[in-house]
């Protein structure tokens, strides 16, 4: 029995989170935590962090290029 609700209690804390994930994801307020992996990716994994700051480079690129209806 002990199992049960320890399965079904996880299962509660991991629908909670992936809950989270989505309304943060959808209101824009990821960028908090994706600077406090960048800091961390900063300190002990260099490459990574070059490539997060690439990433970040051409996903401004695309949102600046704006659509042909703007003409």
């Amino acid at each position: 029995m002990a199992y049960v609700l320890f399965l079904g209690g996880l299962v509660v804390v991991l629908a909670g989170l992936t809950w989270f994930a989505s309304w943060a994801r959808k209101r824009g307020r990821g960028s908090a935590v994706a600077g406090a992996l960048a800091a961390y990716e900063e300190a002990y994994r260099p490459t990574s962090h070059h490539a997060h700051h690439e990433q970040r480079a051409a996903a401004d690129r695309k949102s600046e290029l704006g659509s042909p209806d703007d003409l």
